[in-house]
């Protein structure tokens, strides 16, 4: 029989440390012969990224020890930093180095093997970075994206397709490094060369266009000397966002656009299956994957609404038939060969693994990363997927996951508290998979609501517009939306209402704090607090220009700015709130938080700020997850009158 205990109060064995032990998830996973290879976190390795791959007895070993840290800084927030072919003397792997982002080449087979570098180091400003590299054997060379900072600030800095020879040469010559092409756009993505060896195709975009607001689809002539030749725009402008582009075996060209309002897929500009559903996603990063074609004529695709699906999709006939099994989402990194397809998928119930999809049988398996509970999943929280109604009627979609444990209840009187929580982008939306970090409130007595506000993507383009010059009100409206919702059917207690977020939610989060009275307090995390600065080269390139579209440019509106920055209008805040900071971050620097809390002297509100060494934009190490998660509850306990168990206090100041 449940044993009745106060919301917040009851005993869990998922704890702080165990929630940052499963952190993060497999990526760029890809063959290399008939081998599976993929990236995986190591939190507890100082948060570095290691290569993994599946071993003919179907386990599997990291490629590098530590501290090699497979992970790129192109545009901050990196991409596909590895690629790999076998030779008869065994794997040869090129894979780009987190600490000084050099390209490498590494042979593992050959005895006494190290990595060797490819590229040169620079001095000036952020170096010379490299990402989605395609290994190009037959041409001695690594195809990938150069990124070269020209100066010290954070826009001082060129990016074009490249050829890096494999033989070293360019170790310490940067002259030996062959510019594929001219520097036209801002951005591009690696370069993939058509089956016959003749054409190549490519992604572009530049200021103040983020990429799914628009992107161009580039194709050039390969010329003799191996230089992509008079490349010119075949699909894509500033009203279409191409997010993908690939050759079919047959010579084809594939790519996923936004033209009808949803990311479809089009052969040679035909739409293959026309659908009120997204076969593509945001672009955050360099050479994500959300299809593969077949050598067969069929192609893998990743689709949904509000969901990403695996699925095979027939060309002729526009049929897609989607994986069997649990999971229920699946992230955007592809790999085929022959019938094989490789993805990384998820479920409520299952975090993050490498799944292998048989195309002539329809059978998948888990073969990487498999998921293993580590609890009894008796704890695990049962989520529901609900659409609200926010202002003027408009939908808003969330995830609301309930307190849930085995052997507890609360008291029949009492309503639980509830965390809104707003996820990054703000392009960008919640997936619908087990998260320990949610575990470990929910487990506790604590609901937590995910909302894909307005500008979320998975919903259309539509949707995803609705942040245009908005950014600040539809965000705050439709979190604000859902908790409310959630207070007055009776589900959650709307005096115990929190909001917490990082990056764009950080930001959500704190106008949240700043300008409604939803919340009793709020967790806020590596946030924007302050637009001029953001704006005017506070941040790293890509988006900074961003806010024209979210906000509306500076030149034009600054008084929207000012009317809608947190940092002015820090003497408005009443609730306690909890500030989480990396002080490596070049994206959300800690100069904002500094100058927020200036603000806030001499007006005794009770808050807390944590600034990690070592961590970016986005916390990697587990003692850093381990002390946000535990403050973070600390905060709610103190505000809400919670009592959990073997928690340090956080200190308030005032």
């Amino acid at each position: 029989m449940a044993r009745t205990l106060a919301y917040g109060a009851w005993p869990s064995p998922i704890g702080a440390e165990l929630a940052a032990a499963h952190d993060g998830q497999p990526e760029s996973v890809g063959f290399v012969g008939d081998e599976v290879w993929w990236t995986e976190p190591r939190p507890t390795e100082g948060g570095r990224r290691t290569l993994v791959r599946r071993t003919a007895d179907g386990g599997q070993e990291p490629v590098l020890p530590a501290p090699w840290n497979v992970r790129s800084r192109v545009i901050e927030y990196g991409g596909r930093p590895w690629a790999g072919v076998m030779r008869p003397e065994g794997p040869l792997v090129v894979f780009v180095n987190f600490a000084n982002q050099r390209l490498y080449a590494y042979e593992p087979a050959l005895p006494g093997a190290e990595p060797r570098p490819l590229t040169p180091l620079s001095p000036v400003g952020g170096g010379l970075r490299w990402v989605d590299p395609q290994v190009r054997a037959e041409r001695g060379e690594v195809w990938c994206v150069l990124e070269e900072f020209t100066g010290d600030g954070p826009s001082d800095v060129r990016r074009v397709a490249a050829a890096v020879p494999l033989d070293g040469s360019a170790a310490q010559d940067r002259d030996a490094v062959r510019e594929l092409t001219e520097e036209r756009h801002r951005f591009v993505t690696g370069p993939r060369l058509s089956p016959d060896g003749r054409r190549a195709c490519w992604l572009a975009w530049d200021h103040p266009r983020m990429p799914w607001d628009g992107t161009e689809l580039m194709l050039a002539e390969v010329a003799g000397d191996g230089r992509l030749r008079e490349p010119r725009a075949v699909a894509g402008g500033p009203e279409e966002s191409i997010a993908q582009a690939e050759w079919a075996p047959d010579g084809s060209l594939l790519y996923v656009g936004d033209r009808t309002g949803w990311w479809n897929l089009y052969r040679d500009g035909v739409q293959l299956c026309p659908r009120e559903e997204e076969f593509g996603g945001p672009l955050w990063k360099i050479g994500l994957q959300w299809f593969a074609p077949l050598e067969n004529g069929l192609i893998a695709v990743v689709h949904g609404k509000g969901a990403g699906l695996l699925g095979i999709l027939d060309p002729d006939s526009g049929e897609v038939v989607d994986t069997a099994g649990p999971w229920t989402e699946f992230a955007a990194t592809l790999a085929v060969h022959g019938s094989r397809i490789i993805g990384v998928g998820a479920s409520p119930r299952s975090a993050y693994e490498v799944v292998e999809l048989d195309s002539s049988t329809g059978r998948a398996r888990v073969i990487g990363a498999a998921h293993d509970d580590p609890v009894d999943p008796a704890y695990y929280p049962e989520p529901q997927i609900r659409t609200f109604t926010g202002p003027g009627g408009r939908e808003v979609h969330a995830r609301i996951y309930p307190p849930h444990h085995p052997g507890h209840i609360a008291p029949d009187d009492e309503l639980p508290p509830y965390v809104v929580w707003a996820h990054g982008g703000p392009t960008g939306r919640a997936a619908f998979v087990l998260d320990l970090e949610i575990a470990y409130f929910t487990s506790r007595g604590i609901g937590v609501a995910e909302v894909d506000y307005g500008g979320s993507t998975g919903y259309g383009r539509e949707y995803r517009g609705r942040l245009r010059e908005q950014w600040g009100v539809v965000d705050v409206e439709d979190c604000a939306a859902v908790a409310l919702a959630l207070a007055e059917e009776g589900t959650a207690d709307r005096d115990r209402l929190a909001v917490r977020g990082g990056s764009a939610g950080g930001w959500t989060t704190a106008v949240s704090l700043t300008s409604t009275d939803v919340y009793a307090c709020g967790t806020i995390i590596y946030p924007v607090l302050d637009l001029k600065s953001f704006g005017s080269g506070e941040t790293h390139d890509f988006e900074s220009r961003y806010l024209d579209t979210l906000v509306g440019p500076y030149s034009e509106v600054p008084g929207r700015y000012a009317e809608r920055s947190p940092l002015d209008h820090a003497d408005r805040i009443t609730a306690p709130f909890l500030l989480l900071q990396g002080l490596d971050d070049p994206i959300c620097p800690p100069a904002q938080c500094e100058r927020f809390l200036a603000r806030l002297q001499g007006r005794r509100i009770p808050h807390a700020y944590i600034a990690f060494e070592g961590e970016g934009h986005g916390f990697r190490r587990a003692e850093t997850m381990v002390r946000a998660l535990e403050a973070e509850l600390s905060l709610y306990a103190q505000v809400f009158g919670l009592n959990p168990t073997g928690i340090p206090t956080l200190e308030l100041a005032k």
